[in-house]
């Protein structure tokens, strides 16, 4: 993996990753444009990228097709500098007929646990809690 960024002006820069480009920025109140995401959005859009594509990858292994799925995820600052995550919360929601629970709970648990390395490297830094619905039903967690 490589990265390298170019400043451009105010708090814009231009990223360069593995031969994408994409800009980042600030927002208003801190002297930025808001002409692109900021990097703690990034981050935790880092973490719902990771463990969706280890959820599709298991699933599609496990032979799951037919569902329509989406992630997102909320998470609190502290309030003293620096400002880092000090909970995050990601929600899997499943929408379908006749999905099978025990199937997802097995993809998630193991994208949790096992493969999502952005997952692994956040919760040495601030808890993650994990909720999933199916059809708009909380299957697991706390919500």
């Amino acid at each position: 993996m490589k990265t390298k960024i170019e400043w451009l002006k105010e708090m814009t820069f231009d990223v360069e990753l593995n031969g994408h480009h994409f800009m980042i920025d600030a927002n208003e109140k801190v002297g930025g444009k808001n002409r692109g995401p900021s990097p703690k959005p990034l981050l935790l859009s880092s973490l719902v990228g990771c463990t969706g594509m280890d959820v599709v990858s298991i699933l599609e292994k496990m032979k799951v097709n037919d569902y329509n799925f989406y992630i997102n995820a909320e998470a609190d600052l502290t309030n003293e500098h620096p400002k880092v995550f000090s909970e995050i919360r990601v929600n899997y929601i499943f929408t379908g007929n006749d999905l099978p629970q025990n199937k997802i709970l097995k993809a998630i648990d193991l994208s949790e646990n096992r493969y999502c390395g952005v997952s692994a490297m956040l919760k040495k830094t601030c808890p993650i809690k994990y909720n999933v619905f199916i059809n708009d039903k909380l299957i697991r967690g706390e919500a």
